[in-house]
């Protein structure tokens, strides 16, 4: 395995000598506007793998294809005099999907975008569901006085006043309130 940052800039190297080749023009109706995106390298250098968009139709994007394919071998040997390197990578030309993927993107975020406008809509216009401040707060002193007063003046219950003497001559019952309010 070789080391990555060899791999990085071999594929560099080969992005600039591909790209600069193309650019010099090859003698293929077929070709059209293409741009170089990226290129990678397998760790052994043996495989060069070139990214690359092509503006225009998709039948314009299918015979610039076709063209690449059929001028790789003058590409790779563009790229193997270029090259310090004992073997020369072989080159697959893939159709780069990047702008498609930008439009797509662009979409989503467009479509983001009236997301929160209309959320921002419907936010200033509306009301609560309940109290505007739905918090419950810590009472006053004065307010827990209130209710202990309130506490005192609901018992109505009169406790009877018993003389143990009267227990134990029995002339008082065994204590016990009747539900007249009466004892025994």
């Amino acid at each position: 395995m070789v080391d990555a940052q060899r791999a990085r800039k071999m594929a560099d190297r080969i992005h600039e000598i591909v790209a600069r080749r193309l650019e010099r023009g090859i003698k293929d109706p077929r070709l059209g506007f293409v741009t170089i995106t990226d290129v990678k390298v397998t760790g052994d250098l043996q495989h060069a793998s070139v990214f690359y968009t092509v503006y225009g139709t998709d039948e314009e994007r299918a015979d610039t294809g076709a063209a690449l394919k059929s001028a790789t071998g003058m590409l790779r040997s563009e790229v193997g005099k270029n090259i310090t390197a004992r073997l020369t990578p072989s080159l697959e030309f893939i159709l780069d999907a990047l702008p498609e993927n930008a439009a797509s993107i662009d979409r989503l975020l467009q479509e983001a975008r009236q997301r929160d406008q209309d959320s921002q809509t419907v936010a200033a216009t509306a009301e609560y569901a309940g109290d505007a401040d739905p918090y419950v707060k810590p009472r006053d002193e004065d307010d827990y006085d209130d209710e202990d007063d309130d506490l005192d003046d609901d018992t109505d219950e009169v406790t009877p006043v018993v003389d143990e003497a009267d227990v134990e001559s029995g002339a008082v019952g065994d204590g016990t309130v009747e539900p007249d309010g009466s004892t025994r």
